[in-house]
């Protein structure tokens, strides 16, 4: 696990509010939490204590059992606490082990009241080990008290009061743990989700901005540039291209604030008139049909040929230097099903092989999106762009 994996699943732990089992736990609140809850089952701890205070033991069997109970305790709290850092399960089953060993020789030198600690060695084992482990060690733990059990006077008759809480305790721990961590790993997946949904919409801006701004940056600018030629003899002409270039301009605005709103969905309607606007005015002769007759269209779909109309149309008044351009827009029945083909045929320098740049890769991400597919390349005598995108197929069609 990397430092920042690491990182982010202790921030998830503190904003969960959860205290992981078995695991360091993470700022004060857990921490104060953990203790609480661990301190609230050493109470059952109470009959070895009672039993070393009025149990008729000499003073070197209460020694005995006072530091063996305390390092018992100790090894407990580092296994359940975790303190210090993650043990490997090699650590932690030699932990238990040394545990095991000093719950049977306290039971069999103390007497029966002192069989309660095979319980804690079953927790500690479903609390610390990961469940391929736990799951035998917390039955051979209560296997040991029962063996134990049966050695100690009067031990048979605590036996039922243990064997009970012991399984159910040690398989619980096993439980709460994965539970835990079910909870955290489904936190952390929400977060991925929101992550990845803010990204997609961070794209979105950017391949809306960039097929925005780049088609009415260039019709101002070729506007512009025709203003600047009529002005000395055709100050009229010219006029009516500034106004032209005011009307761009805020056209622009309005669909850049749309596209930071999230509804702008251009129509093909209107993508086809501005593009026979913007290619007239780069003095490209402009064949582009303003009324093509086509199926009705979803609303995506339609919305993701009109984005690459308006990046094709770009990219030859901008790099092209043609002539000519043509567009069609035809329904064609194929093997896959209905589809509609827009293509956009210029008669510039298309030679060479293609370069996907920012616009070629929203397009295709937006036609993908629908369900579409994208071609670019060069052509006889200039350069070709088709988008594709399929018709929903009538209900109780045989595709």
């Amino acid at each position: 696990m990397t430092v920042d994996t690491a990182r982010d699943r202790a921030g998830a732990l503190e904003g969960a509010g959860l205290v992981r089992i078995g695991e360091r736990p993470v700022g004060r609140r857990q921490t104060v939490v953990k203790s609480l809850w661990i301190g609230i089952w050493l109470l059952y701890l109470s009959a070895p204590v009672d039993d070393m205070i009025s149990g008729g033991h000499g003073p070197g069997a209460v020694t005995l059992g006072a530091l063996g109970l305390a390092a018992f305790v100790a090894w407990y709290l580092v296994l359940v606490f975790r303190t210090v850092r993650q043990f490997a399960p090699r650590r932690v089953l030699l932990s238990l082990a040394v545990m095991a060993v000093q719950a049977g020789v306290l039971s069999l030198a103390l007497g029966r009241e002192w069989l309660v600690l095979f319980v804690y060695v079953a927790i500690a084992s479903g609390a610390a080990l990961p469940p391929r482990y736990s799951r035998w060690t917390v039955p051979g733990a209560t296997a040991l008290l029962a063996v134990t059990a049966t050695a100690v006077p009067g031990g048979v008759e605590y036996l039922v009061g243990l064997v009970v809480p012991a399984l159910l305790g040690g398989f619980a721990m096993v439980a709460i743990r994965k539970m835990i961590q079910t909870t955290v790993e489904l936190r952390e997946a929400r977060a991925t989700v929101a992550a990845l949904a803010a990204n997609e919409e961070r794209l979105r801006l950017a391949r809306d901005l960039h097929d925005l701004l780049g088609h009415s940056l260039s019709l101002i600018t070729l506007k512009s540039e025709l203003a600047g030629r009529m002005l000395p003899d055709h100050p009229e002409k010219a006029a009516q291209q500034v106004a032209d270039i005011e009307k761009v301009s805020r056209q622009a605005l309005v669909d850049v604030r749309e596209a930071v709103s999230g509804y702008r969905r251009p129509t093909l309607t209107a993508e086809l008139a501005g593009a026979r606007t913007a290619l007239t005015a780069a003095g490209i002769a402009a064949a582009v049909p303003l009324d093509p007759t086509l199926p009705e269209l979803p609303e995506e779909a339609e919305s993701a040929l009109a984005w690459a109309l308006r990046e094709a149309v770009t990219n030859v008044v901008r790099h092209s230097g043609a002539r000519r351009c043509t567009v069609e827009l035809v329904a064609r029945q194929t093997l896959d099903g209905p589809e509609v083909e827009l293509s956009v045929r210029d008669d510039g320098a298309g030679g060479g092989p293609v370069q996907p740049g920012n616009g070629l890769h929203g397009l295709t991400e937006r036609l993908a999106a629908v369900g579409g597919r994208l071609s670019a390349a060069p052509a006889t005598g200039g350069f070709t762009l088709a988008a594709r995108v399929p018709l929903p197929q009538p209900l109780g069609s045989d595709a």
